[in-house]
This record gives structure tokens, C-alpha cells and sequence, in this order.
């Protein structure tokens, strides 16, 4: 029984993986396309139209954002209690000297650099064509 326990969190480990590598690539992309199509519509002499079109890029930046920060942050919940788990079960077992517990702040730290990349690629994508108008 605690090995189907443990591939189930190892597993649970592996989807939070690749939804949080989901998060940041969407978000990061966006920012970055929409970075592009807004400064080209800020160095353009349009009216009116253009610039609705720039705030509503604006809108779609900030509630992809917020969705992905969210996520990021449900996300480094979810893995550290899937880790104390695990730790829990391999200190039951006696084999908890194999894994590493600094390894808990380690993944904190590469959640927080994650959400800093997609908070700082929002705000340059937002600002930037903003400037350049």
C-alpha cells in the first residue's frame, strides 16, 4: 500500500510540474507577443481604435497574469505538502537520510523567481509600448 501512496505523490508531483511549466511559459509568451504587437501599434500614427486595442492587450496581460500568479502560488502550496508527505513517509520507512529537506526552500525559491519573471515580463509589456507612444 505505501508504494502506490508513493507513486500517486510522485506522480501529483509530476502534474504540478507540468501545469506550473504551463503557467509560466503562457504567461511569458504572451507578455512577450504582446509586447511586440503593442509597441508596433504605439509607433504607428493611429487614432482612437489603436489605442483600444492597446488597452485591451492591457486587460488580457493582467488576467493571464493574475491567473498564472495564482496558479504559481497554488502550486508552491501544493508541492511543498506533497513534499512534507513524502518526507513523512521516507522518515516512517528509515530512508529519510536520502532525500534532502533544503530542498523544500530550494523549490521556494524557484517558485518565487518564477512569478518574479512573469510579474516583470507583464509590467515591461504593459509599460513599454505605453512609453514608446
Amino acid at each position: 500500500m505505501i508504494e502506490r501512496v508513493h507513486e500517486h505523490i510522485i506522480s501529483e508531483l509530476g502534474a504540478n510540474t507540468r501545469t506550473d511549466t504551463i503557467f509560466v511559459l503562457t504567461a511569458i509568451l504572451l507578455n512577450l507577443i504582446t509586447l511586440g504587437v503593442n509597441s508596433g501599434i504605439a509607433s504607428s500614427n493611429g487614432g482612437g481604435t489603436q489605442t483600444i486595442v492597446m488597452f485591451t492587450f492591457v486587460a488580457l496581460i493582467l488576467v493571464v497574469n493574475f491567473v498564472a500568479e495564482l496558479g504559481l502560488i497554488r502550486g508552491r502550496q501544493m508541492r511543498k505538502k506533497l513534499l512534507n508527505g513524502l518526507l513523512k513517509m521516507y522518515k516512517d520507512q528509515g530512508v529519510e537520510g536520502y532525500y534532502d529537506p533544503s530542498l523544500l526552500s530550494d523549490y521556494s525559491l524557484r517558485y518565487n523567481l518564477f512569478i518574479l519573471a512573469v510579474l516583470f515580463t507583464g509590467l515591461i509589456a504593459i509599460f513599454v509600448p505605453f512609453i514608446i507612444r
